[in-house]
């Protein structure tokens, strides 16, 4: 019987926790079908939340200082900007650039008309002059503005480089081929530094030339004396028998900018004849009535032994015009070679525009000078535009073809008497 019992009491156990299992399945899977739009909701502890609140305001400060200095990478360009514009040097000009009725007063009755007229129009109304000359002879065909062209001179800017590269060269210190270092891997020769006015070149000529020499040579390139022969009314221009001081740059701005030289038109002309003429300083004289061209004889300052120097020079003052500062004469001109040099400089408020040349023709040769003054109109590349016109209207009159020069003057050079030769230090 107590077996009996407990069997079924046992019995109703296993029965027991049959029904307890079931009905705690039940409770765990329902019977609803899953609802893909239902999201399921985690809700953190406090301590949980309150780390997760911590972290995040972390990252914010975080974020905000990453901003704040990308606004700042990006704002400081701007503010230095902002400082160099407002520091930046404004020079102020108080010449114009412009001027009307240049030529009235000029003695003209020497002059040859179409090389006149030529010169007039190119110049228009810019402020400034125009020399033409005719190399083999010395002749000035036409001089326009005859008061400023006559005057004590300017500061010939970089046309004086001309001077220090025929210096140089006689005196072996380069070769149109040289390579000249000028730091930090930077390198040049003769021909591009003309061609492209380079200054850091010539002022490092100038220093291994020193003042002596370079004194010596500009006076044999008649600087520092009348060009003209009995011109009324011609001043002389000036170079300084001093070196100028090292706190200015010495003589190695001298031979870059013409610091402290005072050339006139003529002189730069004269100069730029003996080199197309090929090694004849002639007197420059200016006829003033037809009996003066019937009986005009050339008259020879002196023998420049720049013969052999001439094609070590001609390169850059023919890539001046291709490809360098003064290629803007090919606005107006293509059809000849022109060899030339640019100068722009300022001084006392007047800022400069320098540029003498000459045209390499089959027919004959002629040079011309234009010097400008004024103010931001007035520069080199500007004085080269208005030579190109200048050639364009001789072109337009044949002008070229009808040139018969009277002689060469490289042919008839005495050896005895060239007198610029390498000094003795």
């Amino acid at each position: 019987m107590i077996g009996f019992r407990r069997a079924v009491q046992a019995e109703i156990s296993i029965i027991l926790a049959l029904l307890f299992c079931a009905s705690a399945f039940a409770a765990t899977v329902s019977s609803h079908k899953y609802a893909g739009t239902q999201k399921q909701k985690i809700a953190e502890n406090a301590s949980a939340q309150k780390h997760i609140s911590h972290v995040r305001h972390h990252r914010r400060s975080a974020a905000s200082a990453q901003h704040a200095t990308a606004a700042q990478s990006t704002a400081a360009p701007r503010r230095t900007v902002a400082r160099v514009s407002r520091r930046r040097y404004s020079e102020r000009f108080h010449t114009s650039s412009f001027a009307n009725e240049q030529g009235l007063g000029d003695v003209t009755a020497g002059e040859d008309p179409v090389v006149r007229a030529a010169a007039l129009d190119a110049l228009g109304n810019m402020n400034g002059t125009v020399v033409a000359i005719d190399p083999e002879s010395g002749r000035i065909l036409a001089m326009v503005n005859q008061k400023l062209a006559l005057s004590g001179g300017a500061q010939p800017c970089s046309t004086f480089k001309v001077a220090v590269a025929l210096a140089a060269l006689n005196e072996n210190i380069v070769k149109k081929e040289t390579m000249v270092s000028l730091g930090r891997g930077w390198e040049i020769n003769l021909t591009k530094a003309l061609a492209h006015s380079n200054n850091a070149y010539f002022e490092a000529l100038g220093r291994r030339l020193g003042f002596e020499k370079v004194s010596y040579y500009a006076h044999e390139f008649g600087l520092g004396e009348l060009a003209g022969w009995n011109i009324p009314g011609e001043h002389l221009g000036i170079f300084p028998s001093e070196e100028l001081s090292a706190k200015l740059g010495g003589v190695g701005k001298m031979c870059s900018f013409g610091e402290s030289i005072y050339l006139t038109p003529l002189q730069l002309g004269a100069l730029i004849s003996s080199i197309a003429n090929g090694g004849t300083l002639y007197y420059l004289q200016h006829p003033v009535t037809p009996e003066d061209i019937a009986n005009f004889q050339p008259r020879v300052k002196r023998y420049l032994n720049i013969a052999p120097l001439i094609p070590e020079v001609s390169p850059g003052m023919a890539g001046a015009v291709e490809y360098g500062t003064a290629r803007s004469v090919h606005e107006n001109f293509t059809e000849a070679p022109i060899l030339g040099k640019t100068g722009t400089c300022s001084k006392d408020g007047t800022r400069f525009g320098w540029f003498a040349s000459y045209a390499n023709t089959q027919y004959g040769r002629i040079v011309v000078v234009f010097f400008l003054e004024g103010g931001r109109s007035t520069f080199g590349p500007k004085a080269a535009e208005l030579a190109g016109k200048f050639y364009r209207n001789l072109y337009q009159h044949d002008y070229f073809a009808d040139v018969v020069p009277l002689h060469h003057a490289s042919n008839t050079i005495p050896a005895r008497q060239n007198t610029v030769a390498p000094k003795e230090p």
